[in-house]
This record gives structure tokens, C-alpha cells and sequence, in this order.
């Protein structure tokens, strides 16, 4: 038994990290310090993940219509992500902290595209947890860039179409290495995936919250896996065969 499964924990957490610009009206801040706070909201979150024995953090950092932003908020956020990288990488090899990146890297700068590779090699090997960024992601993007591949294999003769399902799609996807989202946080008011793991995430639990991203607290999260933990996942199943299955196991 893992130490997820003892303590009712999500094996994977994924969270869309919303609310940074409301939280510099707010706070009647310059233009884009609000997601120079959110940017130090995460570690303590990364670092309570990987206390409690949660097997993966995937978080929303940058989504493929992003790119739709004023250009200075791109430029600043692009600035920021080279910087988290920077940051994280003694802290990932410090907590042992796999890092990766989802996404489509083809619209990134070559430089901030080296830097991740590096990264991602530099932390391959290590095992405690595995933190995954989404940089220039969209979950429709995702699937449809699957298929492209799968396509492009059958095209090849490498497989037929016979093969195609939903189990190989799985193998293919982005997160292929880890389990699926068990549990799904968005911060900032809004009830909507916005175009996030919509393949990953189509067993998760959803926890919304009101709470902007750079307030979103280690004692919130903490209330975010007790919710998770008093839900019934059933996955398609009934309530009796579920408590049948804990009996018997």
C-alpha cells in the first residue's frame, strides 16, 4: 500500500494557478507583480506535496491561449518562467524532485526551450516526486497532437488502425509517466477547466476555490485533500460495489 492510498491522498495533483492580476488590483499593485507573487506561492506548496507522499504536482503555468495577452504580460511571463526554472533546479535537487514540462515548445524562445531540456535531464534520476509545469499547453492541443502522431505511425506501418484505443492514446498523451489527475484545484473564482488535462483529468476530483493563487495557502491545500478524501470515486461503479471492494480487500 502506497502512502497515498493509507492516507486517502491523491496520487496526483494538478492545479490552475488563477488569479494573480486580480490579486494586484487588489492590492493596488504595479502591472504584473501579481504574477511575481504567485511565483513564489508555489514552492511551499511543492515542498507540502512532497512531505505528505503525493506522487506528482502538474501545475498550470502558462496555457496555449495565453499567448493572446498583452505583449508585455507574455514578456514578463515568459521572464518568470526562465527564472522558476533557475530557482527550482537546486531546490529539485535538493528534495529529489523529478521536473518536466508539457506543452508546445515550438512557440518558446530557443533559449528558454535549452533551459528546459536541461532541467529535465539534470532531474531525471531523482524519485521522490515529480513536478510537471505546463508551459504553452491546452489540453486540446494535447489530444489533437496525439492523434497527429498516431496517425502518423499508422501512415508508417508501424501500427494499424485496429490498434487505436483508448489504452494506447493513454501511452502517448503528455503525463504518460504518471498516474491520472486524481485531483483537479482551480483558485480565482472561475468554475471552467479552462482547456486544461481534458484527457488527464476525466476521472479527477474538482476543488474550486475563491482564494487568488498568491494567497492560496499549504493550510487551504490541506483542506483541498480533506474534501477529496470524504468524496466516493466510483468510476462508473455503484456505491455497494465499492464498499463491497473495500471489504474484500
Amino acid at each position: 500500500m502506497t502512502v497515498s492510498e493509507e492516507f486517502h491522498l491523491p496520487e496526483h495533483v494538478a492545479i490552475i494557478m488563477d488569479g494573480n492580476n486580480r490579486f494586484a488590483k487588489k492590492n493596488q499593485m504595479q502591472q504584473g507583480d501579481g504574477h511575481r507573487e504567485g511565483k513564489n506561492s508555489l514552492d511551499p506548496i511543492v515542498e507540502h506535496c512532497r512531505a505528505k507522499g503525493i506522487r506528482a504536482l502538474t501545475v498550470f503555468a502558462f496555457s496555449s491561449e495565453n499567448w493572446n495577452r498583452p505583449q508585455f504580460e507574455v514578456n514578463l511571463l515568459m521572464k518568470l518562467l526562465e527564472e522558476t526554472i533557475h530557482e527550482q533546479l537546486p531546490r529539485m535537487e535538493r528534495f529529489n524532485i523529478a521536473l518536466q514540462f508539457i506543452g508546445d515548445r515550438s512557440r518558446l524562445s530557443s533559449q528558454l526551450q535549452e533551459l528546459m531540456l536541461h532541467a529535465e535531464q539534470q532531474t531525471a534520476s531523482f524519485d521522490s516526486m515529480t513536478l510537471t509545469i505546463a508551459i504553452s499547453y491546452g489540453g486540446m492541443w494535447d489530444i489533437a497532437h496525439t492523434a497527429k502522431q498516431i496517425a502518423q505511425d499508422v501512415k508508417a506501418g508501424v501500427l494499424n488502425v485496429e490498434q487505436i484505443d483508448a489504452q494506447l492514446f493513454n501511452q502517448r498523451i503528455s503525463l504518460n509517466n504518471l498516474p491520472a489527475v486524481d485531483l483537479l484545484i482551480r483558485t480565482g473564482g472561475d468554475y471552467r477547466l479552462s482547456n486544461f488535462l481534458l484527457w488527464q483529468a476525466a476521472y479527477a476530483e474538482f476543488y474550486f476555490t475563491e482564494t487568488l493563487w498568491p494567497e492560496f495557502s499549504v493550510k487551504e491545500f490541506d483542506h483541498a485533500l480533506d474534501v477529496f478524501a470524504g468524496r466516493e470515486r466510483r468510476f462508473g461503479k455503484t456505491s455497494e460495489q465499492i464498499h463491497q471492494e473495500k471489504i474484500e480487500n
